[in-house]
């Protein structure tokens, strides 16, 4: 998380897998324009506002808050004037905090109060390209041996990363990472380098083992994870650090060698080929050279980009190097289920992926299960958002 991905370079990641791959797909859009445009709507412009019942929304949107009341007043929110200073949502994170969560009336008319939609534009297309992820599920172990001989790796000591919106504005929401030598930083062991045991030993950590070297593949792109240990316990993981090399989705990898056509490609597809081909994958997988290390987590759910545990059907990861953590955002999207009606409700920016990039598009964190990995899966949808901001 991640999608997680910076969930990112991922949490990024929790990025996801999907959401980069989906660029292989008939229904993509092409290479998303770098400018975000807002427009004034109104709540009548939101396709059901009134439908949503708000079911866990506050929970979420509690959970934005609370980092967001730590910030320094006068600072401002996002890059664009108006997203307002942090005053302005502080003010609103502590006029929700007392009302009722489990109330939709109450809700509904506290953002028709106090907050105006505004339609995200990229330049002036309203619509973009909205895909799926979700916490994965392991089967692991403290110890190597028999089937568990994969290892999910700690971070390293040495892996330096570096926000680069530290000390460029108009860098915020980009990373790099490598290892410091002889005073300069230098590019990290590529995935196919680490996998091939070439970091120093001193910085070779194994968080733990699991069964399925796709399995350890996927939770890279997925960003975070429930593994079921083998003495029953669950160790919940999430990203930790990456190291540094750009995410390169292996859905194209396929296409390009002949093995999967644009048509069929999906996360269960990638999977199948990859489960029915071991001698192989390994080698396809490393041509992203991207690689995610991992932490222990504490707490209800996977970490995404802003800090917080994301919420199942409520947390969205953005471009955060485009619009900011913690924003109230309508989404209308279409269903990965083609007859079912759209996805229409009040999410939470919190998250963020290194293949979401763009002023409209977005990952949908499903959460945890068989059902949430076959919605993220399949999901490769048109829609669009408003962003809720503050009277």
């Amino acid at each position: 998380m991640r999608h997680k991905m910076n969930k990112k370079l991922l949490p990024l990641f929790a990025v996801l897998f999907l959401s980069a791959c989906a660029q292989t797909q008939e229904k993509t859009i092409s290479a998303p324009p770098k400018s975000l445009n807002i427009k004034q709507a109104s709540f009548s412009d939101l396709p059901n506002w009134n439908a949503d019942n708000f079911k866990d929304f506050a929970v979420a949107y509690n959970k934005s808050c609370a980092p967001i009341l730590k910030r320094g007043s006068q600072d401002s929110f996002g890059k664009k004037e108006i997203f307002g200073k942090n005053q302005s949502w502080q003010i609103m994170c502590r006029k929700f905090e007392k009302i009722d969560s489990n109330n939709a009336l109450e809700i509904r008319a506290f953002f028709e109060q106090n907050f105006i939609p505004y339609v995200a534009l990229g330049g002036s297309d309203p619509k973009g390209l909205f895909t799926g992820y979700y916490e994965s599920a392991l089967k692991g172990s403290m110890k190597r041996g028999g089937k568990y001989q994969y290892p999910l790796r700690a971070r390293p000591d040495d892996l330096v990363m570096v926000q680069l919106g530290d000390f460029r504005e108009e860098l915020k929401g980009q990373r790099i990472a490598g290892r410091v030598q002889n005073g300069n930083l230098k590019p990290y062991e590529t995935h196919a380098e680490i996998t091939a045991g070439k970091l120093p030993k001193s910085q070779e950590k194994v968080l733990v083992w699991v069964d399925s070297p796709v399995d350890a593949f996927f939770i890279q792109i997925q960003g975070s994870g429930m593994v079921t240990m083998d003495d029953g316990s669950i160790m919940r993981v999430g990203y930790a650090g990456q190291n540094g090399h750009p995410y390169y989705a292996i859905g194209k990898e396929l296409v390009k060698r002949g093995h999967l056509t644009q048509r069929d490609v999906s996360m269960q597809s990638i999977q199948a080929w990859l489960e029915a081909n071991p001698e192989q994958a390994q080698e396809v997988m490393e041509t992203n050279k991207s690689y995610v290390f991992f932490r222990k987590l504490d707490g209800d759910g996977p970490v995404g980009g802003q800090g917080v545990s994301l919420t199942a059907q409520r947390s969205l990861a953005i471009d955060q190097s485009l619009i900011p953590y913690g924003m109230p955002v309508w989404v209308d999207l279409e269903n990965p289920k083609p007859d079912e009606p759209n996805l229409q409700r009040l999410m939470v920016t919190q998250d963020t992926g290194g293949a979401i990039r763009g002023p409209v598009r977005g990952d949908f964190f499903w959460g945890y299960g068989a059902e949430a990995e076959y919605m993220a899966g399949k999901m490769k949808s048109q829609g669009r958002y408003w962003f809720l901001i503050p009277r």
